[in-house]
């Protein structure tokens, strides 16, 4: 797909790939965007329009990471869009999932299925993202927002302490091992649309896990570290 610029209509960036709607809304945007343009939007909404397009384009293009760039924006930036996300999980995509989760075993037929056992496996991974969700909120951000705002924004970014940590994450590959187990072993009889519903919104949160991770653990982390030592070292 091609790099989007504040140049491209927003209704088009949304017919070409409909699941950018959900990373949208966390900016306060929503369907009925009319003709107008990425900058226009970004500008009646009093976004960054830089920021917003790099996110857009981190979600939509795999290959796409601008670490260099995602740098040099202001820290608030990026915990409020993760704020955001954090929001999107609890309120929206774990109980939508969770709620289809239970319908699913609802009309699920005979002993033998084991969705009871894919259910609880959900239940599991739902219990160490919120978990997240709640660390990040209660000390990574607001330790991060303390930490930085007595420090120099360049000379954060490009100090050589700085550095790129890429790090694999537990979480993703229990969601990707749910939905293997979806694919390889799902056995007896079930609703057909309610079973494609739930591995469809599972999906769709590993992508999306998997996008905002990059962000969090290759950006925030790093931020959080150096500022970290620096305090150690005052």
């Amino acid at each position: 797909m091609a790099l989007i610029d504040r140049r491209h209509k927003l209704a088009d960036i949304i017919l070409d790939n409909p699941s950018i709607i959900t990373v949208l809304n966390r900016f306060d945007i929503y369907l009925g965007v009319g003709d107008k343009t990425v900058e226009q939007i970004c500008s009646g909404k009093q976004l960054d329009t830089d920021f917003f397009i790099i996110i857009l384009n981190t979600f939509a293009n795999e290959e796409y990471f601008p670490e260099e760039l995602l740098k040099n924006f202001d820290v608030k930036l990026i915990i409020n869009y993760l704020e955001c996300t954090n929001d999107y999980y609890m309120h929206f995509i774990l109980p939508n999932i969770e709620n289809h989760f239970n319908l699913l075993l609802k009309r699920s037929e005979g002993k033998n299925s084991n969705i009871e056992l894919l259910l609880n496996f959900f239940l599991e991974v739902k219990t160490e993202l919120l978990n997240r969700i709640k660390s990040d909120t209660d000390k990574l951000f607001s330790n991060i927002l303390m930490l930085d705002c007595n420090n120099n924004t360049v000379e954060r970014y490009h100090s050589p302490q700085f550095k790129n940590e890429t790090a694999d994450d537990a979480m993703e590959d229990k969601i990707n091992d749910l939905v293997n187990m979806f694919v390889i072993h799902l056995t007896g009889k079930y609703d057909t649309n309610l079973c494609l519903a739930v591995l469809s919104a599972i999906i769709s949160l590993k992508k999306d896990l998997c996008q905002n991770n990059r962000i969090r653990n290759r950006i925030l982390m790093p931020i959080y570290h150096y500022l970290s030592s620096q305090q150690a070292n005052a």
